[in-house]
């Protein structure tokens, strides 16, 4: 895996909380929750494709993907929580949590395998 620069993991960091807090501030404030929750999911999304892996072991490339599609859920999960915010489009009630609920599954899956295949390959 490429390793992200130190500006690069703190913005990665900032933007997994920026997702967490727009999550939990858009019970009480739907519109503040909505634009802090895609400020997080954009910055966590473009240091997750920074960090890319270039190495030719299929289950970490597999592993890879998974992570990059829990990060597409996450802005799937921003569409939906706008269409439902604006009221336009198919999913005007709580489909986001679903979207939402994915992406954060395959991502925690993916932060703990993704280290253990590193350190079982380089053995």
């Amino acid at each position: 895996m490429r390793k992200l620069t130190p500006i690069q993991n703190l913005c990665f960091r900032f933007g997994a909380l920026l997702i967490l807090f727009g999550t939990a501030v858009y019970i009480l404030y739907p519109m503040v929750g909505m634009y802090v929750f895609g400020a997080g999911t954009l910055m966590f999304a473009l240091m997750q494709v920074q960090a890319e892996y270039l190495g030719r072991d299929v289950t970490l490339i597999r592993l890879r993907r998974q992570q990059l599609l829990g990060c597409c859920c996450f802005v799937v999960a921003l569409v939906m929580m706008s269409m439902q915010l604006h009221g336009w489009g198919p999913f005007r009630r709580q489909e986001w949590v679903v979207a939402l609920t994915i992406g954060c599954f395959l991502e925690l899956y993916t932060s703990f395998r993704i280290p253990k295949e590193l350190s079982r390959t380089k053995e």
